[in-house]
């Protein structure tokens, strides 16, 4: 059984010594608390599986502990345990929200079977939340009515309910994922987990064991079986996202997996049947990646059965209004805020900037606009970050007076700017801003030296 993490809330420190050392031999993880008051403290730092508490306590008993969870939307597994036990308070405990009533004494063993039933309801009803919170994000997600994403929609339904892998291709911010997300929805598969994993975001020797899971002491730190990412989405779809940021001998096993439809988990024997569907993508050219190393030609082969691209925003000025305005909606809601205009100024400097870093630069500039306007005035130029006239997405190189018009220079002065942007963007790293360019890493050193940044 894997680790599960259990709050013992009573106010005698015997009973909770006593509840923890059975909880120990069931490989819980217990956290304790004197009464309603500490245990509500605590799990505002300390989520947890499951909630036992007893009934008569100070300050905050086990009912006023009941009431104050489900008031806070709180759905934790509560089981109250107590000797004094009536039909009155074990009827009031479950109608409060309890999932099962003990009186003491008992046995280890009756302890044991309710605890294991009330995690494995409480697992059931978090895989539901999830699974409720995945699908709310639906194809509204996706935002756009030019011709390149009609495409993307027109291929997702193409691919959706088939069983093959795809291969998302596209720029940092393009909304890969949504595109993922609205393949697996479409599918059969949509009543099962969406699983999304980082490959570039999880260390090497880490993400084997995010991966495929781990059996107790199957190496330093395992100290007790791990479920992992393919198993978590059996049924359903796993989002391989930066696959060629993931290492080659990695990417070896992973195609081994994927071919053989099976997996072991690490330091098992256990062969475990797989049915999933894999969806991948990555911010660079496959091809190249291939031809750099850091993408296996076989496993990339495997995963691209049918590719779909998706635009970079700049392709894409028709949608930028209409994603401007669905941003604004978006986090007006969240905030609180009513949703501003754009004036006609603003949106002629948002359809001319380039968008280095796509969609998602866009979201982050209408979050901004607003914790700065407040939904109380219209967007202007002067709300939009460096675009206090309409030629200043060019670069603070270009001059006002005439002869600075020349076309060579308002070129290589907008060069400079969206270089000096992808720099910043990601953090002076060059390799990868030249991904975010698209243009080698050579001709990226050649164009620093040129325009000296």
């Amino acid at each position: 059984m894997a680790e599960q993490r259990v709050l013992i809330v009573d106010d005698e420190a015997k009973m909770r010594r006593v509840l923890e050392l059975m909880l120990t031999q069931m490989d819980c993880r217990c956290y304790q608390a004197g009464n309603g008051v500490e245990a509500l403290a605590l799990l505002e730092e300390q989520p947890v599986d499951l909630i036992i508490t007893d009934l008569k306590m100070p300050q905050l008993d086990g009912m006023g502990l009941l009431r104050s969870l489900r008031k806070l939307g709180d759905e934790t597994p509560v089981i109250v345990v107590t000797a004094y036990g009536t039909v009155e308070s074990a009827v009031e405990a479950m109608r409060r929200g309890a999932l099962d009533y003990l009186l003491r004494p008992f046995e280890l063993s009756h302890l044991e079977t309710v605890v294991r039933r009330a995690l494995k309801i409480g697992k059931i009803s978090r895989e539901n939340r999830f699974l409720r919170q995945e699908l709310d994000k639906g194809w509204g997600g996706l935002v756009g009515r030019s011709p390149a994403m009609q495409q993307v929609y027109e291929q997702i339904e193409q691919v959706a309910d088939t069983t093959v892998s795809v291969f998302l291709l596209g720029e940092t911010g393009t909304g890969k994922e949504l595109a993922a997300r609205a393949i697996h929805q479409a599918s059969p598969r949509a009543d099962n987990l969406f699983v999304p994993v980082n490959c570039a975001a999880i260390p090497p020797d880490i993400l084997e064991s995010e991966l495929f899971g781990h059996a107790k002491g199957a190496f330093t730190g395992a100290h007790r079986d791990r479920v992992g990412k393919f198993e978590l989405a059996q049924g359903g779809t796993l989002f391989l996202d930066e696959i060629a940021e993931m290492d080659l001998g990695l990417q070896a096993k992973l195609l081994r997996v994927l071919q053989e439809k099976s997996l072991e988990r690490l330091g098992s024997n256990r062969v475990i049947d797989l049915d999933i569907r894999i969806i991948a993508a990555t911010n660079v050219d496959p091809a190249q990646a291939v031809e750099a190393g850091k993408l296996r030609p076989d496993l990339y082969y495997r995963l691209n059965v049918f590719s779909i691209r998706m635009p970079a925003l700049r392709e894409r000025q028709g949608d930028i209004a209409l994603l401007a305005r669905h941003f604004l909606e978006l986090h007006a809601g969240k905030l609180g805020y009513s949703c501003p205009d754009i004036q006609p100024q603003a949106l002629a400097w948002m359809n001319e900037y380039p968008w280095p870093g796509n969609v998602r630069e866009l979201e982050n500039m209408m979050e901004r606009v607003l914790v700065v306007t407040r939904g109380r005035e219209a967007i202007g130029l002067t709300h939009l970050p460096g675009a206090q006239s309409p030629s200043a997405f060019l670069g603070e190189e270009v001059e006002s007076n005439r002869e600075s018009w020349a076309l060579a220079q308002q070129v290589a002065a907008l060069e400079k700017r969206i270089i000096r942007r992808a720099l910043e963007k990601t953090g002076d790293n060059k390799a990868e801003a030249a991904r975010l360019l698209q243009i080698s890493e050579r001709s990226l050193w050649y164009k620093i030296k040129k325009y000296q940044l």
